[in-house]
């Protein structure tokens, strides 16, 4: 037995965690009338695929990330987007079930849904309603 601690990756399963993560959190994506829209291809594939990376070096795991896109730089690549609470609500009910879905123990479950709340709230960047969507419902 090593002495040495393991990385909250390993201990929440590794890449298939975040795997699963991101899978059930795009999931809710797909159908979502207000997040959808800011996924510009097509297939979510390439945003789950960043999302897994991002995640998976910023909890102790390869650093895949970093050496595909750089510096993660949250605020700016979220920027061009209009995230406003409603978003980030959504965004944040989208990936509660995903946080759900891996059936973590409570001290990671816990851990996890910190960081993930706070990171939400950092990438609101507007509180004026997205009239682009209501203008979609009407």
């Amino acid at each position: 037995m090593s002495d040495e601690p393991t990385s909250f990756y390993d201990q929440v399963g590794g890449h298939d965690a975040f795997v699963r993560l991101a899978d059930v959190f795009y999931q809710g994506i797909a159908s979502d009338e207000v997040l959808r829209p800011m996924y510009p291809e097509e297939d979510l594939g390439p945003a789950k695929e960043r999302l897994t990376l991002f995640l998976e070096q910023y909890w102790g795991g390869p650093t895949t990330y970093s050496e595909r896109r750089g510096h993660p730089r949250l605020r700016m690549r979220h920027a061009p987007f209009h995230v406003d609470p409603d978003a980030r609500d959504r965004w944040l009910r989208h990936m509660r079930a995903a946080v759900d879905a891996l059936e973590l123990p409570p001290m990671q479950e816990h851990t996890l849904w910190e960081y993930l709340q706070r990171a939400a709230y950092a990438m609101v960047n507007t509180f004026k309603p997205n009239t682009a969507v209501a203008d979609r419902r009407d």
